[in-house]
C-alpha cells in the first residue's frame, strides 16, 4: 500500500460499532471494518488517531487526522466545521434505562434525568421529551459512552439516549434494558476538512463503489445482523 489514511475516533467499548483497542493501534467493529475496506480500495492503510469525542473534528481541522470516522451524524452544526461524504450507515436513536424501570415511552419521562452527548443528535432528541431534565456529557474524556453507562448504572441519570446500534448488545445486559426506539434515520458520514475537497471526493467515490458492488452490505451483515441494511437501488 502506498499511503496512510489517518482517521480520528475515540477509543471506547461500544460494540458492534467498535471495540476498545487492545493495543492503542488496532480496532474492530463495524466502523473500523468499513474504514479498512475503503482505505484498501484507496491503496492505503488505516492509522487511527484516537482522541476524546470533542477533539475529533478539531484534529481534522488541524490536519492531525485526515477525517473523522466515528459515529458522526450529518447535521448542520457539524457541516459548518467539516464536509461530509455520503453516508455509510443510517441509524435510529433509542433510550436505555435501568432494568425494571418500567419505562416504555417518551411520555413517562417527566422529571427524569436523561443523558446524552452535548451538541449531538441524541441530545436534540432528548430535548424533545416533555418534562425530562437533560444531562449533557461533554465528551472531554476518552470514553464518553462508558461515562454515560456508569452514570446510568449508579443512578446519576435515569436514562441515556444514543444510536440504536450501540444499545443492541446492552439489551441483554442484566443492568439495563432498551426502553424504546425513535425512528430518526440519522445519516452517518465521514467528515473531512473543508480545505481538502479532493480527499472528501475520493472517499465518497469509494463508498459509492462498495455500496453498489455489495461489499458494504457484507460488512453490515457481519456486524449488524439485527438491523436492516439501509441502502438499495437509488440510495447510493
Amino acid at each position: 500500500m502506498t499511503g496512510v489514511l489517518r482517521l480520528a475516533c475515540l477509543d471506547a467499548e461500544a460494540p458492534p460499532l467498535f471495540h476498545k483497542s487492545p493495543d492503542g493501534v488496532q480496532r474492530e467493529g463495524y466502523e473500523p471494518a468499513v474504514a479498512a475496506l475503503v482505505a484498501q480500495v484507496m491503496d492505503r492503510r488505516v492509522q487511527w488517531h484516537m482522541v476524546p469525542w470533542n477533539e475529533m473534528i478539531p484534529a481534522v481541522q488541524r490536519h492531525e487526522a485526515d477525517a473523522v470516522w466515528c459515529g458522526q451524524s450529518i447535521i448542520a452544526s457539524r457541516q459548518e466545521q467539516v464536509d461530509f461524504t455520503r453516508p455509510y450507515g443510517v441509524f435510529n436513536e433509542a433510550l436505555l434505562v435501568r432494568r425494571g424501570s418500567g419505562i416504555t415511552s417518551p411520555d413517562q419521562l417527566a422529571g427524569l434525568r436523561i443523558g446524552a452527548i452535548a451538541g449531538s443528535t441524541n441530545m436534540a432528541l432528548a430535548e424533545t421529551f416533555t418534562g425530562a431534565v437533560t444531562v449533557p456529557f461533554g465528551g472531554a474524556t476518552d470514553d464518553v459512552f462508558g461515562e454515560m453507562l456508569a452514570a446510568l448504572e449508579t443512578g446519576i441519570v435515569d436514562g441515556v439516549v444514543d444510536d440504536d446500534l450501540v444499545f443492541v448488545p446492552l439489551d441483554a445486559d442484566p443492568r439495563f434494558e432498551l426502553a424504546f426506539t425513535v425512528v430518526t434515520a440519522n445519516r452517518w458520514g465521514v467528515g473531512v476538512a473543508k480545505d481538502r475537497p479532493e480527499l472528501r471526493a475520493e472517499i465518497d467515490a469509494v463508498l459509492a463503489a462498495v455500496i453498489t458492488d455489495g461489499r458494504l452490505e457484507s460488512i453490515w451483515r457481519q456486524w449488524l445482523p439485527t438491523l436492516a441494511f439501509p441502502f438499495g437501488p437509488g440510495l447510493v
